[in-house]
């Protein structure tokens, strides 16, 4: 079986958008997912009837509609989100993979996650308190995690009157805000998730407001899928070697190509060893492909018999990233532990995991006005700044501004296995301050 160019463009223009929610505590987030679901007719009947007997126990005469995306206890008796809660549905015009983050501070680090994959960010605001802190963390993360779309959703605008001047207001604080970090596009929506408007249907309450509904905008934003234009990433898993009478010389080097395509005859290079040859096949659920493309899990089989093992890169010889052992990097600490400078980590990067000293810690960010402070010396939760790292071994990273996927990494504590920081190699909005010198640390001297 072979597949076409034709083939690959069609599949390209996919309908699946992936998105995230964010915003501060009681911005009503959960409340916003749940009328989604339920007024796009995407809840099961006994999932409502669920939600209507737990509204009845907690005395409510309306179904509490974020009970439908706070799946924990805790989150129930406490009435906040704490897990990123995942949800599927579908309309008639397109697939939705959708995340609910929390908004309390101390979560921060989950829509990390969340987002991360996410190729669009609704930010609720309530329209009472407008852009309050958290609203710029969320800002931050999404610009940071190259978040293409980010959608303002002023929340509880039935709570003011559904005043135009206070929608306004607040849209033009975060348009400028969000801006400034280098978010792309940004789309500002007045609703009220409690009452329905501007959710799925449009609202009789606001006529002064002509744009799209929140649904309406997911259907229609463009969601840009470009597997032929990407830069061609493939790191091994496995090593296939069955060794068995039927493939006695089979030699397969397995994983799920990260982005861009490869095609049979292509010259490729093996990373970070540099070692060159050309693909002689592609296997793809047992058959045998001209051309495979991203996130096809496949196996490449090449014509020379090279040493290649877990953790390698294997990417197109004219398209290769350069190797290094010193990353420097923007990272979101997640880590209820500091990120201190000295401190020895395991970097992952794909399926690579390497040995690492924190050599320096330049800067840290300061939300409110989107300031440096240089050489804090440490990084605490939910804290974001710039981190230089030294590696015991090289790695092939790209930056993160060009692949998602393999421009991202994270530090890990080599003690229990803790993830300490996502990191995002690269540029970003931050800027580079003055370096300062740090002694190697004994046993991690790289």
């Amino acid at each position: 079986m072979s597949t076409t160019t034709e083939q690959l463009a069609g599949i390209s223009a996919t309908t699946l958008l992936r998105f995230a929610t964010a915003g501060s505590v009681d911005d009503g987030k959960s409340t916003l997912v749940g009328r989604l679901l339920h007024d796009s007719k995407s809840v099961l009947t006994d999932q409502l009837e669920a939600v209507e007997h737990a509204s009845r126990s907690r005395g409510q005469e309306t179904p509490d509609l974020a009970l439908l995306t706070d799946g924990l206890r805790a989150e129930r008796e406490q009435g906040i989100t704490i897990d990123v809660a995942y949800r599927y549905f579908a309309t008639a015009r397109r697939r939705f993979i959708l995340a609910d983050t929390p908004g309390h501070v101390q979560y921060t680090r989950n829509m990390v996650t969340g987002a991360s994959t996410a190729e669009l960010a609704v930010v609720l605001v309530d329209a009472r308190n407008g852009v309050v802190e958290q609203t710029r963390r969320h800002a931050a993360v999404a610009a940071l995690l190259r978040v293409p779309h980010v959608v303002l959703a002023v929340n509880k605008m039935d709570l003011v009157d559904y005043a135009e001047p206070v929608f306004a207001a607040i849209a033009e604080e975060f348009t400028a805000y969000a801006a400034s970090l280098g978010v792309p596009e940004i789309t500002a929506i007045p609703i009220s998730a409690l009452a329905g408007d501007n959710v799925v249907e449009p609202s009789a309450n606001m006529d002064w407001y002509g744009g799209p509904t929140v649904l309406e905008h997911l259907e229609t934003v463009p969601v840009s899928h470009d597997l032929t234009g990407c830069h061609a990433r493939l790191p091994v898993q496995y090593v296939i070697r069955p060794q068995t009478v039927e493939h006695p010389d089979y030699r397969g080097y397995a994983g799920q190509i990260a982005a861009g395509t490869f095609r049979v005859g292509e010259q490729v290079t093996v990373l970070p060893a540099g070692r060159t040859s050309k693909i002689a096949g592609i296997d793809l659920l047992g058959e045998s492909v001209d051309i495979a493309w991203t996130p096809q899990s496949v196996t490449l089989l090449l014509e020379d018999d090279i040493d290649i093992s877990r953790g390698d890169l294997i990417v197109p010889s004219g398209d290769a990233p350069a190797t290094t052992q010193d990353v420097e990097a923007t990272v979101c600490h997640v880590a209820d532990q500091p990120l201190t400078v000295g401190q020895r980590v395991l970097l992952k990067h794909t399926t690579r995991t390497v040995k690492a000293i924190v050599k320096e810690i330049p800067s840290r960010l300061t939300l409110d006005d989107l300031s440096q402070h240089p050489n804090p010396g440490h990084l605490v939760a939910n804290d974001i700044g710039l981190v230089k790292v030294r590696t015991a071994e090289p790695l092939a990273l790209d930056s993160y501004a060009d692949s998602r996927r393999t421009g991202s990494f994270l530090l890990i504590d080599p003690a229990d296995g803790t993830t300490l920081a996502a990191g995002m190699a690269g540029d970003s909005f931050a800027t580079t301050a003055e370096a300062v010198h740090v002694a190697d640390d004994e046993g991690w001297d790289f």
